[in-house]
């Protein structure tokens, strides 16, 4: 933000030097970038955080340095004289989108006369490095760097209708902006319209039919306030990036629309002359005040560890503009300013009171109470998730909490209830709120493909939301992961991921079918019986939709299911100083027989020796083994904490899981 100094001073008095005002402002939060001479001027540049909109103006800047040094503040009074003429027999605006645009004021004036600006009006604005174009439009660029609340003038006699339309563009629709590029506009950019076509992205730009020209005598003056989210998305599909999107982005003071607007007519009535029509044309919604917030005195010296007096608090919160509720010796309960969205905690009035009596009377030994941290169990779970799926080779992503209809309805298999939706898409056609994190990270999958990246493992922890019959939606914390690699590896990076958190709890499966996924090749999950998730490879039809170059194994899982099965003590266990001996089994078997009843089986029969079970195929052949027969191929690794296994004791393991198969399964072993 780049202020004027012999602006800044028309209204509060500045009789410090611009070092101390640029130190002032640097320790009360805006931070000094540079300043330079302009002129017979300073420019100075400081940073505004995007929590403070309200320093993205003069008069903002004037409150903080009226506050640090306790000086009074000037302000225009605003009140520009009317004619008889009303504003409603000249025109009409029509707020036919409430949700983009908040508020909408609009004013006449008739007979004015277009012409350069006066030099200190010039001046002010090349010190701010502003293009001079002419009486009008300065006006408007001026009230903008003054207030921080953009506006625009209409050349009313090109307005259709003479009247004005705030509504969402139609698919295709295409607007002439004032920079004289032609954009083609998607359904839902919130557009300020006439009788026949927009005439300007709202907040964001004006449009070329309409702006003010050297031969124009009657002007609608408009100020409004616009949802932040609209204009952000509109700058950015469009990447159309102006003073006012930028303001816009970050929130405009509501109470100040109509003082902007009042201020703009004043000064073209001093500069330009005309007649301003009586009223404005102002729809929209009422804005509520602000909740009070309570600051207990009591805590500024808990958190600050300073004593600050209570006279004092409360004339630093009266001089930010706060409305004092009630105080008494032990609290003080105020309403924060409307151009102070920022302030909505207790904390926050202890960290105003801070910055403005200084950082700099803290001492740096001050006593402040210290309590040590404590991270819950869903953070140690959490990162536990994190450390095991790093260590296996994914990378975190994060996306959005809304997808497309398409998307949603493709897979959700924690609830058949119809997804929320969001009544203004954060992304063009993404207006479901998610059941699942699988099509999320499908998505992305396809935009590192894309990009040829040709490893694309990636895991996501987050929430999804199942919709209940008049309830709010259950939020289920889960992890989705998804993976180039194949089935079988990523089961077993989430049995590592199990026994990470118990060693002791087996991972069970069980056949499902679900629509995106491989019915030969998907499964639901079980610990102790409870579903923890699903896990499969994507099918054809699910690579077609998400736009995939190959398949691809996915898997989502309750962090719930996981918690309830973790064990957060650190454990350990001894390892074995003797060496393991392997052996290999072919089993013949019915082929509705499958891996997991074969895996319990040799889990049990093998006994405590036991290491490891491994997997290593499936294979048919009708012709030897019998029709509806196959083999299953798979190792034990055998190995005892208390001394060297025979080889003897290897094969007597064996024969007994062999038995065990055969009894329970009518298993053969393939000599």
């Amino acid at each position: 933000m780049l202020i004027s100094w012999d602006w800044l001073k028309k209204y509060v008095a500045l009789d410090m030097s611009d070092d101390e005002l640029a130190l002032r402002l640097t320790m009360a939060g805006l931070n000094h970038e540079g300043t330079k001479k302009v002129g017979e001027d300073l420019q100075i540049d400081l940073e505004v955080t995007s929590n403070r909109p309200d320093c993205l103006g003069h008069i903002g800047v004037a409150r903080e340095v009226a506050v640090l040094w306790d000086k009074e503040l000037s302000l225009p009074a605003a009140q520009p004289e009317s004619g008889p003429e009303s504003v409603d027999q000249l025109t009409r605006v029509a707020l036919e989108c409430p949700d983009l645009c908040y508020r909408y004021t609009a004013r006449v004036i008739k007979g004015i006369k277009v012409g350069p600006s006066p030099d200190w009006l010039a001046r002010r604005l090349e010190t701010l490095g502003i293009a001079v174009i002419n009486n009008v439009v300065d006006i408007t660029n001026y009230v903008l760097m003054e207030s921080a609340q953009p506006l625009h003038a209409f050349d009313l006699a090109q307005l259709a209708g003479a009247q004005i339309v705030v509504r969402e563009s139609r698919q295709g629709e295409e607007f002439k902006a004032i920079d004289h590029r032609t954009y083609t506009l998607d359904a839902g950019t919130c557009v300020i319209a006439d009788a026949d076509r927009p005439v300007a992205l709202g907040g964001v730009m004006g449009g070329a039919d309409t702006e003010v020209s050297d031969g124009t005598t009657d002007l609608l003056i408009e100020a409004a306030e616009f949802d932040q989210i609209s204009i952000r998305t509109t700058a950015r599909r469009l990447n159309l990036h102006s003073p006012s999107s930028y303001r816009f982005e970050r929130g405009v003071d509501p109470n100040g629309v109509d003082w902007a607007s009042r201020r703009c007519c004043e000064m073209i009535l001093d500069l330009a002359g005309g007649k301003l029509a009586a009223g404005v044309v102002d729809v929209g919604r009422e804005r509520s005040p602000n909740a009070p917030i309570t600051l207990r005195l009591s805590q500024l010296s808990r958190i600050l560890g300073i004593q600050v007096g209570s006279e004092e608090v409360r004339r630093i919160l009266r001089e930010l503009g706060t409305e004092e509720v009630q105080a008494d010796a032990d609290q003080v309960c105020v309403r924060a300013p409307s151009w102070r969205r920022d302030l909505t905690r207790e904390i926050d009035l202890v960290e105003e009171v801070a910055r403005i009596h200084g950082y700099d009377k803290i001492p740096e030994d001050a006593s402040v109470p210290m309590v040590p941290s404590h991270r819950t169990d869903d953070d140690r779970i959490l990162a536990t998730i994190r450390r095991v799926l790093n260590a296996a080779g994914y990378d975190e992503s994060m996306t959005y909490s809304v997808v497309s209809e398409e998307w949603s309805s493709s897979f959700s298999p924690w609830t058949d209830a119809e997804p929320l939706r969001s009544s203004t898409p954060m992304l063009r056609g993404a207006d479901h709120v998610r059941r699942s994190l699988i099509p999320s990270l499908l998505g992305a999958r396809k935009v590192n493909e894309s990009l040829a990246n040709p490893t694309v493992e990636l895991f996501e922890t987050a929430r999804a939301y199942l919709p209940q019959d008049d309830q709010l939606p259950r939020e289920l914390l889960l992890v989705g992961i998804t993976t180039g690699q194949g089935f079988f590896e990523l089961k077993g990076v989430i049995e590592r991921l199990v026994t990470a958190l118990n060693s002791k709890v087996r991972l069970a499966v069980e056949q499902v079918d679900l629509p995106l996924l491989d019915r030969s090749h998907s499964c639901r999950l079980l610990l102790d019986g409870e579903t923890l998730g699903y896990l499969g490879i994507v099918n054809e039809a699910a690579v077609k939709l998400f736009g995939l170059k190959s398949p691809a194994a996915v898997a989502e899982l309750s962090v719930e299911v996981l918690a309830s099965q973790a064990t957060l003590i650190p454990q350990h266990a001894v390892q074995s100083p003797y060496p393991s001996i392997t052996r290999d089994l072919n089993l013949v078997v019915d082929e509705s027989i499958q891996w997991r009843d074969i895996d319990a089986v040799t889990r049990d029969a093998a006994g405590d020796v036991l290491e490891l079970v491994q997997f290593l195929e499936t294979y048919r052949d009708p012709g030897k083994d019998g029709k509806g027969k196959k083999r299953l191929l798979f190792s034990v690794t055998l190995r005892s904490d208390k001394r060297t296994l025979t080889g003897d004791e290897a094969d007597g393991v064996r024969q007994a899981i062999e038995h065990a198969c055969q009894q329970q399964h009518g298993a053969v072993l393939l000599g």
